[in-house]
């Protein structure tokens, strides 16, 4: 059989474990490039799909990545899609013939649950022993034999992240009757006497193999104890989120001078080319403007998606969810929140597609507004530490203090009124480990790509509205009909509403325009501490918007942006009498 016929007749199998597991750095492996990435119908949780041809290029496989999954009986959305999928419930979906099981060598109490739920279903499976090496090297005694022995079922040792890691599974599923069609399943919700029933058979199996948590790893709890520490914790997470940013702010600088040399030598070039009209200014100002906004700051994205996979990596990211989890929960959320926040410094765009990992559409809303209402991009963050480090250290309490002070509020009073249950917070702590630099940079580079995907299409189409309005002098006269209350509300100069305006169209616009200001003694110390703090706590972008739309829905994103839009304001004019009455000396 040809590799093109085998593709066509690609017999389907689904791959499945707890997150962390290192399975879909299995699929990456196994399907390689032969992949194609979407979204299940209704929901924003991603459909990864590939195909790969056995050494004897008689079978070939078309691989479904499914969601990870600490149960089946789901606590998330990605729990439920993973259930419903196996169970044939899923709309559109047919349920997988075979099923490869991923779990953890090193974690094997927490996988060997799911692993015996999905028995249960009858489905044909083998068991995938991933990162079997990292278990050995730690001094866990791994018998791949004796596990089948006791499970019933085929069991390979696996290395995702090695050159031919996949060998031992691809060979036996090479030698593996497959079934014609979907076995039928039967599915009931167990009670929490099956539950102990099967944590006792999993410490049974654990005894049988021999399978003993060794000295090394023991030691680890203690570094755990530690970076988890309420006070020790915090320090340390001080110190790396300063050691984070400043790379990302120090790195980052010499290449996006360069990408914006670039855009502007692209821009004088098609300038040079075309006759002046409406085609050229098209191209200049809304094209090559609105792709540049995104390319210049894809330097600090990139940085900063490496340091929070190295983090993710090393076993980091869970822990600091977990000691962050008893702020997040005043304010509505859990420690899940943890990634969109810090990753909301980057790109509060970004951050908002990652507010999917949330378990409830609660919190997944309540994710979004904080973001959009308080968290500073990484233009907006320059412009704020370049702006306020040259007036005084009061100044720079103050808007960070005010800013700070409003998330926290905003998030406490909104978890009271919006409809809707928070989740438990579930979450799986893997063991430390040494970061696989090769694992780090492939995961780097899709996340670039997913983010170029996703949100450079927004940014492109923010440029054009913004070029439209400008064509169209619609502009000046929205930023007319606002000046009243920028002039009066929050004392400041007239040409701060086009800044404000600016900073919703393009932030890096709306930041450059303030830093402009600034620079050219247009504002009072109070002036710049009143509009820092309305232009942070202001609607973060129109790319933001759009994708609060594709979240979130309009409606909701539109009510989202007017109430965030009408709080900065009032939360600017008091700021602005409390500091003009009680003169603070900024």
């Amino acid at each position: 059989m040809s590799a093109q016929a085998a593709i066509v007749d690609a017999f389907q199998l689904a791959l499945i474990g707890v997150p962390n597991s290192g399975k879909t750095a299995l699929f990456n492996r196994l399907t390689g490039s032969r992949q194609k990435v979407a979204n299940y119908a209704g929901v924003t949780v991603e459909r990864k799909e590939g195909v790969f041809v056995g050494p004897s290029r008689e079978r070939s496989y078309r691989v479904l990545d499914l969601p990870g999954a600490y149960s089946l009986t789901p606590t998330t959305l990605d729990e439920a899609i993973t259930r419903d999928l196996l169970l044939g419930r899923l709309s559109g979906e047919a349920a997988p013939r075979f099923i490869v099981c991923v779990t953890d060598a090193t974690n094997l109490r927490l996988n060997l649950r799911l692993v015996l739920e999905i028995k249960n279903l009858g489905i044909p499976m083998i068991v995938a022993l991933n990162m079997s090496d990292l278990a050995r090297s730690r001094g866990y005694q791994v018998d791949a034999a004796a596990l089948e022995r006791e499970l019933g079922i085929p069991v390979v040792e696996t290395v995702a992240v090695a050159r031919d890691g996949d060998r031992q599974l691809v060979e036996r599923l090479e030698g593996v009757p497959l079934p014609a069609a979907s076995p039928p399943v039967e599915w009931r919700e167990p009670d929490l006497g099956q539950i102990e029933v099967t944590q006792r058979e999993v410490r049974r199996i654990l005894r049988a193999i021999g399978y003993a948590e060794p000295v090394r790893h023991r030691a680890l709890r203690r570094i755990d104890a530690l970076v988890m520490h309420p006070v020790a914790g915090l320090a340390i997470l001080a110190t790396l989120l300063f050691l984070m940013f400043q790379a990302v702010f120090s790195w980052a600088a010499v290449p996006m001078d360069m990408i914006e040399g670039s855009i502007a030598a692209l821009g004088q070039l098609i300038q040079q080319t075309l006759p002046d009209g409406p085609l050229r200014s098209l191209l200049v100002d809304g094209i090559v403007a609105g792709i540049g906004s995104v390319l210049v700051f894809l330097p600090q994205i990139l940085i900063l998606f490496f340091f929070i996979l190295l983090l993710e990596d090393s076993g980091y990211l869970p822990r600091l969810a977990v000691l962050s989890d008893r702020l997040f929960k005043r304010m509505g959320l859990n420690g899940k929140a943890f990634l969109p926040m810090v990753l909301g410094i980057g790109c509060v765009t970004m951050a908002t597609m990652t507010t999917r990992i949330l378990n409830s559409k609660k919190e997944r809303l309540l994710a979004s507004i904080l973001l959009a209402l308080g968290i500073p991009c990484s233009a907006q963050l320059g412009v704020i530490l370049g702006i306020i480090s040259g007036i005084s250290p009061l100044a720079t309490l103050v808007v960070f203090g005010t800013v700070g002070a409003q998330v926290f509020l905003a998030g406490h009073l909104l978890s009271r009124i919006l409809p809707g249950k928070r989740s438990d917070f579930v979450l799986e702590i893997p063991p430390i480990r040494t970061p696989l630099w090769r694992n780090i940079f492939k995961k780097t580079t899709l996340r670039v790509k997913w983010f170029l995907r996703e949100a450079l299409p927004l940014f492109v189409l923010g440029t054009l509205i913004l070029f439209t309005l400008d064509r169209l002098n619609l502009l000046s006269r929205m930023v007319r009909a606002v000046e009243p209350v920028v002039t009066g509300l929050l004392s400041l100069p007239s040409q701060t509403a086009m800044v404000f305006f600016l900073g919703f169209l393009r932030r890096d616009y709306g930041a450059a325009g303030l830093f402009d200001m600034a620079r050219n003694n247009a504002l009072t110390p109070v002036q710049i501490v009143v509009s820092l703090t309305v232009m942070t706590l202001f609607v973060p972008c129109v790319a933001n918007f759009f994708v609060l739309i594709k979240e979130q829905g309009t409606r909701s994103a539109l009510l989202i942006t007017g109430l965030i839009s009408v709080y900065a304001i009032l939360v600017g004019a008091v700021l602005n009498l409390i500091l003009n009455t009680w003169s603070l000396p900024l």
